[in-house]
């Protein structure tokens, strides 16, 4: 089971008589909000036991697919995901594997079958029902050289204070791919020329909150020696590609990686700088609440006069969540699309 989200597919089979279950299945998601969702719909189910007894994997990964003949996927919004983990099937499942991916109509586009077929020998689109569909792909291409990770060296980054190139890292699940997103770019520029009051870091370490490919992490490292840097996301795929980023750098030693829901590890007031770009969509729409909880965990997590420093679409107009759940904010740069802020934890 490839990154089932909120557990339909996997509670739908240990829900079904003894007959049609499978003899083995094993379970792996990306997300770990989608892990948290999972055991969330198992109790309410009475599926607790039977849920924690499956094999598990952090992320769709090689372990996961391994000798597998049956492999269940809702498809992904990305092509890169598809890319990513279609090849992971192929390569590494059985001989005789079957892979079933869904999605909604609306969300699915042939190019979801060429990135099938490139794996597959034959690619079945299935009839519609409900509006939704499944691809069917059997006869996996072995020996194709795996598509991701990806590596791409930036030029050009003077303005963020670092010397060429910057070396980015990301598998297919990541958003953005090994780009150096505009964004990020404009805060790590605002921040290089010595705009805000959150670097240098009041106790030396710093948070980056949804760390991606890891160009937050990795700049911060960069710049100061003696800095300890904690990159956190909810996606296995982006917190293996921030480590593949930080080891480019030579930094490995000083980011570390941690795959959390926000920041639920954390205890409340116990950090004293956050560097955030949060993500401005859900799944195909634009939503800002994943954003706006968010900004609300780096609130709870600062220390009083702690600074969050945060990048944001510009039309989002995140600043009234900023001021009401961390403290007065200002402006610290802007373009025609994005907006720097710095807000500062209420004492």
């Amino acid at each position: 089971m490839a990154d089932d989200r909120w557990g339909a597919l996997t509670l739908s089979l240990l829900a079904a008589p003894p007959e049609l279950r499978p003899l083995t299945l094993r379970t792996g998601q990306d997300a770990r909000s989608g892990e948290l969702a999972a055991q969330a719909n198992a109790v309410r189910h009475g599926l607790t036991d039977s849920l924690q007894a499956l094999p598990r994997t952090c992320g769709v990964t090689e372990e996961l697919v391994a000798g597998a003949r049956t492999v269940l996927m809702p498809l992904p919004r990305a092509l890169e995901t598809l890319q990513d983990w279609t090849w992971l099937v192929a390569e590494h499942a059985a001989d005789d594997v079957v892979l079933l991916a869904g999605g909604r109509d609306k969300h699915m586009t042939r190019s979801m079958n060429e990135v099938l077929a490139a794996c597959f020998t034959d690619v079945v689109p299935g009839r519609g029902r409900g509006k939704a569909r499944v691809l069917t792909a059997r006869g996996p291409r072995r020996g194709r050289t795996a598509p991701f990770p990806r590596r791409q060296d930036h030029s050009g980054v003077s303005d963020l204070g670092l010397p060429p190139p910057l070396t980015l890292h990301a598998q297919g699940a990541v958003y953005g791919g090994t780009s150096l997103d505009p964004g990020t770019r404009l805060m790590l520029s605002t921040l290089a020329d010595g705009s805000a009051e959150a670097l240098p870091s009041a106790d030396g370490t710093l948070l980056d909150l949804g760390c991606g490919n890891g160009t937050i992490a990795v700049w911060a490292a960069l710049r100061d020696p003696d800095l300890q840097v904690t990159a956190v996301d909810q996606s296995a795929s982006a917190v293996a590609s921030t480590r593949l980023s930080a080891e480019a750098a030579g930094v490995a030693n000083r980011v570390r990686t941690v795959r959390d829901d926000g920041l639920s590890r954390w205890p409340d007031g116990s950090v004293s700088t956050i560097l955030l770009n949060p993500p401005f969509h859900r799944g195909n729409a634009v939503d800002p609440t994943v954003a706006h909880r968010l900004i609300a965990e780096a609130g709870r997590v600062l220390a009083p006069g702690g600074h969050l420093v945060c990048v944001w679409n510009s039309h989002l107009r995140h600043r009234p969540v900023l001021e009401r759940r961390v403290g007065p904010t200002r402006q610290l740069a802007r373009n025609p699309t994005f907006t720097v802020t710095e807000s500062t934890r209420r004492r």
